[in-house]
């Protein structure tokens, strides 16, 4: 990316600032100006367990699913820094929560998700002053933010100190597509429109821009397999066995191709193992941190 200029970076109130828990700084906006990451995006810190947010404790960037959000993630990533001893860091992307707008009409197109792990996540560390190469971060993503981390793992090796995935998408499966399609038919009369508004300015636009790239017919062959080969950092890969949008298949492709991926997989979970099974999910992540982080 070329250089960059920077504004300021300001608190503000919204829904998200009681929802994200009161142990960290309020939600706030981070400008970015750069060629490839000119967007605001919406952030906060949580602090880890010495003085301030420039503790030497580990750093963990939380990376929301397809309909996700800063707000949607609740107090999980509070509790989850907690316990596990970390300084945590939750935004939401472009296009979601309080950050800018999508900036084009859906679909997408078979490279969103590379963008976000190329171009969006290291403007905005740069933008918030984390020197990824000097101390770099670990990265908990879940759904469409797991697979932005495998990519980021894979793309950007000396700056991911390590990463735990949940129901990530490494290719697009039939079930992918079935659960896509049942999302579509039950969005209106399911309430998940009026759901998805109390943390969208524009629900529709998120949940179309979601649904119709994974639908378009230019996706259904999209696959990162091969780019993860390379993942040399320590990775935990986590999946419900009854996830709606996935099998199994997709983290037991990740430990074929990355021999040295530890799998959690949990019987009686979904698609959100964070919000159906967050004790199995904070005690594995505290355990992986405390063996692999130094």
């Amino acid at each position: 990316m070329a250089s960059r200029s920077i504004s300021s970076v300001s608190p503000f109130s919204s829904p998200a600032r009681a929802v994200a828990g009161d142990a960290g700084q309020a939600p706030s906006i981070a400008r970015l100006r750069e060629p490839d990451a000119d967007c605001d995006i919406e952030y906060q810190w949580l602090p880890g367990p010495g003085p301030g947010p420039g503790s030497d404790a580990p750093l963990l960037v939380f990376l929301h699913q397809g309909l996700g959000s800063l707000a949607m993630w609740r107090d999980f990533p509070r509790q989850l820094c907690s316990i596990a001893g970390c300084r945590g860091l939750v935004y939401a992307r472009p296009g979601y929560g309080r950050s800018t707008p999508a900036p084009a009409p859906p679909p997408w197109g078979r490279d969103y998700l590379h963008r976000q792990a190329l171009d969006v996540l290291p403007a905005l560390l740069r933008c918030l002053g984390v020197d990824a190469r000097a101390q770099p971060p670990w990265l908990f993503g879940h759904s469409d933010g797991g697979s932005i981390a495998l990519l980021r793992a894979a793309h950007a090796p000396r700056e991911v100190a390590g990463a735990v995935v949940l129901a990530p998408h490494i290719l697009v499966e039939a079930r992918t597509l079935q659960g896509i399609e049942r999302s579509v038919a039950d969005y209106a009369p399911s309430g998940m429109r009026q759901r998805l508004a109390r943390y969208h300015p524009d629900a529709d636009a998120v949940f179309e821009g979601w649904s119709r790239s994974w639908l378009d017919a230019g996706f259904r062959d999209w696959s990162i397999e091969q780019e993860i080969a390379g993942i040399g950092c320590p990775l935990l890969a986590v999946q419900g066995v009854d996830d709606e949008y996935g099998t199994l298949e997709q983290i037991r492709g990740i430990r074929r191709r990355v021999p040295h991926t530890e799998l959690l997989e949990l019987a009686g979970c979904g698609h959100s193992p964070q919000r159906e099974q967050p004790q199995r999910v904070i005690e594995a992540t505290a355990d992986f941190l405390r063996r692999h982080a130094r």
